[in-house]
């Protein structure tokens, strides 16, 4: 009765920690901290409520799948300053689409673009290895095979295009980056966007950038796909940049993004979700609206993430692999064995963890990428992170009993 195609899809990664600390307590006297998920603990913005509140009369009417026009201008304008693009570049009538978060975005996209075949034969979907799950599920279910692109430390944690095989990517249909990383937080700079556009170009496949934490960085603003298309020659074309509000604004309850880039596969992507997707409702819009339109409370967000990161580097310099990220607010911590560090972390100081193994898979070689590290969210407020940095340096300095 069900898909077949589901079977190839291992359990979600926070169902996997459940099961695997499900027989362990908590340290005793501890209050437990989640460290394992991406969920931000800070402070809303003033003007959601006050948005939602002025715009309570809409929820009786049905939005429309391409949400508002107010919207749509928003999220343009907000494009167009951030990355410098030139003026008129996007059209917010036909190249933004809004989407209940950038998860639904990414599984829906693959839907939408996945042919029968290319050359001759089943269609690729590459994605890094570590990796956000829903590339994978996003590939699987659409019928493609995906390809793991391993990366390291030694690649700047970003795959290593230069060693793309010229007959894989002639099957490639579909390329997921996430800049900056989820987990690692590194960001591909123009140059490195530039190379991935041309390639997407040359054998035809499209370019998803998952940008989501775009504005969450510690040093330089990264850079983006559509900056770097309009550098590069002005054209948006094989590119589709994901934006959301859930880390840039702290409101992931709002569930609340959008799309933009290539017109032609915006197009196609509006009408699969006419029928298949959650359209945003009028007043979430007009809160989304009023958000990308304020940056004050994305400076101060900011700030705080800065703050944790400063704590990050007085306690883990020099220990654990610890390198300041350049933008999102996870560690990726080398601790040997990454589900033995989640379960000592657990055990003796009700710490929870995400093994970094249950974001990857084995590559070719059998090795999966994230298994020696353990990722951690800095999403709670500043004495909860240093408190928690403080036991977690503690326990695994320390060699397992």
């Amino acid at each position: 009765m069900l898909n077949p195609r589901l079977e190839t899809l291992s359990d979600y990664p926070f169902q996997r920690l459940a099961r695997l600390l499900a027989p362990l307590a908590p340290a005793p006297g501890r209050s437990p901290v989640d460290l394992s998920i991406g969920q931000p603990m800070h402070p809303l913005p003033e003007l959601l409520s006050e948005t939602l509140r002025a715009n309570e009369h809409l929820w009786g009417r049905y939005p429309p799948v391409t949400g508002s026009p107010a919207f749509r201008q928003a999220a343009a304008a907000w494009l167009t300053g951030r990355y410098g693009l030139p003026p008129g570049l996007l059209d917010p009538d036909r190249q933004v689409l809004p989407v209940a978060g950038t998860k639904e975005a990414l599984f829906l996209i693959a839907q939408a673009v996945m042919p029968e075949s290319k050359a001759g034969r089943r269609p690729a979907v590459l994605l890094p290895n570590p990796f956000y799950n829903v590339y994978l599920g996003g590939a699987v279910m659409a019928g493609a095979e995906p390809v793991l692109l391993s990366v390291s430390r030694a690649s700047g944690y970003l795959p290593e295009l230069e060693r793309l095989d010229p007959a894989l990517l002639e099957r490639t249909a579909l390329f997921y980056l996430c800049s900056p990383a989820n987990p690692q937080g590194a960001a591909a700079d123009l140059a490195y966007l530039q190379r991935l556009i041309e390639l997407a170009r040359r054998y035809e496949f499209l370019l998803v950038i998952d940008e989501c934490y775009a504005e969450i960085y510690t040093n330089n603003p990264p850079a983006g796909a559509l900056e770097a298309a309009a550098r590069l020659d002005g054209r948006l074309d094989r590119v589709v940049v994901c934006h959301s509000l859930s880390k840039r604004s702290s409101v992931a309850g709002l569930r609340s993004g959008f799309v933009a880039g290539d017109l032609d596969v915006l197009a196609g992507f509006a009408h699969l979700r006419s029928y298949a997707a959650a359209v945003q409702p009028l007043p979430v819009l007009a809160a989304a609206t009023a958000l990308w339109q304020d940056e004050e409370h994305v400076i101060a967000n900011r700030g705080l993430y800065r703050e944790k990161f400063d704590l990050a580097d007085a306690r883990l310099a020099g220990r654990l692999g610890y390198e300041r990220p350049d933008g999102g607010f996870f560690l990726w911590l080398e601790v040997g064995d990454g589900e033995a560090a989640a379960r000592r972390l657990w055990a003796e100081a009700a710490l929870k963890v995400l093994p970094g193994g249950y974001l990857g898979r084995p590559d070719h070689a059998g090795v999966n990428p994230g298994q020696s590290a353990i990722r951690v969210a800095l999403v709670h407020d500043l004495a909860t992170t240093e408190a928690a940095l403080a036991d977690l340096v503690a326990v695994l300095a320390e060699p397992e009993a």
